[in-house]
């Protein structure tokens, strides 16, 4: 699958305000009148829960750039009841999908959206609701081990209601490429995994991380933080920062763990859900001799507010033993 954007002219980018399309009949209309006028165009998909940001234009950046002038970008916005819990912030997530259209109008060629779909509740999940008395759809996405650790602990049911969705945005918008942000790590290497064991036929992108000038990562969440909250809101930015030096001063897992850990530990106003060190292709705890790529993960409220961060470190194999062929050490019992 290439993913060469067409070299021709940009003639074909509309910078003019995206369609908004809220049903599944007037999606399908809509994609099918534009696969017939641009035969062998490609089509990239950004999922979103609207309160668009900085973050979400990167995203569509990189979406427009894999799909180039002449090919096809959707936006979706919809806030996805299936992936909140009891007493989370469903019903106060911010929503203003006019505002994010506007947004979007406004960003630029290089930002281009040609679609915006943003369906009610009731139109991507008809059993779902008061109105029908029904709990949802009966048949759900299972996300396995990967929704049983970490933010999936602390959020019993959050990934099987990511991937529900994610599935069934991938089968309405049928596109060549998908994008989403680095920064939701757990839920990228779940999306992955959803299109890999089910045999998918679509590309998945990931964006780094866009942080403000401070380094406090985007969220549409932050829009709750009080002033007082969001600085106490650098300490977890801090926090990995400093286990990202720890590593690149040849520090051991243990202590890059260690490092990260000490900042939140003596941070205000910060409630500590977990920081951990993982490999990041399985989210598995990197055991303490390990070497090779990790990943630091960190959860915490500020405030009422939950935030999640994350960054990628390199575990310097120890000057007197040389990591194995793959770049880790042994696991225990001598394999490995």
């Amino acid at each position: 699958m290439t993913t060469t954007p067409h070299p021709d002219a940009s003639a074909d980018v509309s910078t003019a305000t995206p369609r908004v399309v809220a049903t599944r009949a007037d999606l399908r209309a809509t994609l099918d009148a534009w696969s017939a006028e641009h035969p062998g165009a490609r089509r990239a998909v950004v999922m979103t829960m609207g309160a668009l940001h900085a973050g979400h234009l990167e995203l569509v950046r990189r979406a427009r750039a894999e799909v180039g002038p002449h090919g096809q970008v959707v936006v979706t916005d919809f806030v996805n009841p299936l992936q909140f819990g009891p007493g989370e912030d469903f019903e106060r997530y911010p929503r203003d999908v006019a505002a994010d259209v506007a947004l979007l109008a406004a960003a630029g060629a290089d930002v281009a959206v040609d679609v915006v779909f943003a369906p009610t509740v009731e139109e991507l999940y008809p059993d779902l609701g008061s109105s029908t008395g029904g709990a949802g759809p009966i048949v759900r996405v299972t996300s396995g081990r990967i929704g049983t650790v970490l933010e999936g602990a602390s959020r019993p049911g959050h990934f099987d209601g990511v991937l529900t969705v994610v599935l069934k945005l991938l089968h309405l918008v049928r596109p060549d490429v998908a994008v989403f942000g680095a920064k939701d790590a757990q839920q990228l290497l779940a999306v992955r995994r959803l299109v890999a064991d089910l045999d998918l036929d679509v590309e998945i992108l990931a964006v780094p991380t866009v942080r403000e000038a401070d380094g406090l990562a985007r969220s549409s969440r932050n829009a709750y933080l009080s002033p007082a909250e969001r600085d106490q809101a650098l300490a977890l930015s801090r926090a990995l920062q400093a286990g990202q030096g720890a590593a690149e001063a040849g520090a051991d897992a243990g202590s890059v763990l260690a490092a990260a850990r000490g900042i939140l530990d003596a941070a205000d106003g910060v409630d500590l859900d977990y920081v951990v060190l993982v490999d990041p292709a399985t989210v598995e705890d990197l055991a303490p001799g390990a070497v090779g790529p990790g990943l630091l993960l960190v959860a915490a409220r500020v405030g009422t507010t939950r935030l999640i961060d994350n960054a990628a470190v390199e575990i310097a194999p120890p000057a007197t033993r040389a990591a194995d062929p793959a770049g880790r050490a042994p696991a225990p019992g001598g394999t490995a």
